[in-house]
């Protein structure tokens, strides 16, 4: 069995999403210090649907794959929606990945909410 699907690979060689909102809403970024993995997410939400999603990320093949996935499973979705986002649904949309690479859909979901929630405290 390959190390990873074709899905991964795919997501790592012809990313979506990449690239910065300059008049994002929703702003969120995180690491891991242990691997080095950054990643920053930018939102352009209107009426509550997130319109446009990009994302800057530093690491490794799993987590470019992993937010270019996650920024594909929110766009066109309601805000409510997109905080349902979860690693194990961003894992399993890329055919898997190995135990020891899964901190970086971790790293994915949690730099989606980031921005959600920077979004939110910016409407209030």
């Amino acid at each position: 069995m390959a190390l990873y699907s074709e899905k991964v690979m795919d997501h790592f060689r012809n990313p979506r999403n990449v690239g910065v909102i300059e008049d994002a809403n929703g702003i969120g970024e995180v690491g891991n210090a242990k691997c080095g993995d950054i990643m920053k997410m930018y939102l352009k939400i209107e009426d509550d649907i997130i319109k446009d999603v990009k994302f800057e990320t530093f690491g490794c093949g799993s987590a470019i794959a992993s937010s270019s996935m996650a920024t594909e499973m929110i766009k066109g979705q309601p805000v409510s929606e997109a905080m349902k986002l979860t690693n194990k649904a961003v894992a399993e949309a890329l055919d898997g990945l190995p135990d020891y690479k899964m901190h970086c859909s971790v790293l994915a979901e949690e730099a989606i909410k980031n921005a959600l929630d920077d979004y939110n405290s910016r409407k209030q």
